[in-house]
């Protein structure tokens, strides 16, 4: 019985990843081959639909193995204090990688960039003023914060439905540290038509695409531990969809950028996500004793 399930579990995860990479490159390949370009409104179209792949294609395995749709993946509506906690965690890791970009070679504090000059005259502050620029990261933060909880999270629910939500289940037995690592892998390849046409890392596009792999691979255990923890995959969206919001907080307070290095999917966000893996470890093993980084996924 046990090799049965081993080998069933082995085959939807097979038959998941090559089903979702085909979407995704699929589209993308589309849109390219019709002259689309990333950074235009059709690229933004193009980025959102692919984001709701991973939910499609749970539906498909579900129907697939006759299966009720969306049963057993963790949709549970019951708030408790972890959603807060990891929501509430991402303008704090927002700040750290900035503060570990400033640390960087080369790279200063400023608050003279477009955006931040932008806002700055519209709240009617003179480009400079300290006040002003403390003023709008605060309402960056707090902007984000709202769109983690809304418009973010509705999108990033769509790969979570996947990643945390059906792929999740399929590691059931095995341990949180090889499901995160193994997750992170599948999710960071899944990004390469993406990364290819410009996200993310539009400076080294090839690179980039392994980049992505770690920057997944890295993010994986506290998205994962808080979806265990909170007992629903709706904190993971929330998590994934306030990341998201936040995190040009680390660009846009800095006068130097190289996408390999700076902001959250760079050597500075890797710097900042094993920083709170770390932290998360260290409070699951001592503080709550919950071991479920040592555990195996239920």
């Amino acid at each position: 019985m046990i090799i049965t399930l081993n080998t069933m579990n082995t085959k939807n995860i097979a038959v998941y990843t090559a089903l979702s990479f085909a979407l995704i490159w699929g589209v993308t390949g589309v849109f390219r081959i019709c002259g689309g370009e990333y950074k235009s409104p059709a690229g933004t179209a193009v980025a959102s639909l692919c984001m709701c792949i991973p939910f499609i294609v749970t539906l498909i395995m579900q129907l697939i193995n006759r299966e009720k749709l969306l049963s057993k993946i963790g949709f549970n509506w019951k708030v408790n204090r972890w959603w807060f906690i990891g929501w509430l965690l991402m303008p704090l890791l927002a700040l750290m990688i900035l503060g570990i970009n400033l640390l960087m070679p080369g790279v200063s504090f400023s608050s003279e960039g477009p955006a931040v000059v932008q806002m700055m005259q519209q709240l009617g502050k003179a480009p400079g003023d300290g006040s002003g620029a403390a003023l709008v990261m605060a309402l960056t933060l707090a902007s984000g914060l709202f769109a983690g909880i809304s418009i973010n999270a509705l999108f990033a629910l769509g790969e979570e439905t996947g990643w945390r939500g059906y792929l999740h289940k399929q590691f059931s037995g095995k341990s949180f540290l090889f499901t995160s690592v193994l997750t992170g892998v599948i999710w960071g390849f899944w990004h390469a038509p993406m990364i290819l046409l410009g996200h993310n890392y539009p400076q080294h596009p090839v690179a980039g695409v392994f980049m992505m792999v770690v920057f997944c691979v890295l993010i994986t255990p506290t998205v994962q531990y808080f979806r265990i923890k909170s007992g629903s995959v709706i904190p993971a969206a929330i998590i994934h969809g306030t990341f998201n919001a936040v995190v040009n907080l680390s660009l846009m307070f800095i006068d130097s950028y190289n996408d390999l290095v700076s902001g959250g999917s760079g050597l500075a966000g890797f710097i900042a996500l094993a920083i709170l893996d770390l932290g998360l470890f260290l409070f699951d093993r001592y503080v709550t004793r919950d071991r479920i980084f040592s555990s195996a996924i239920q």
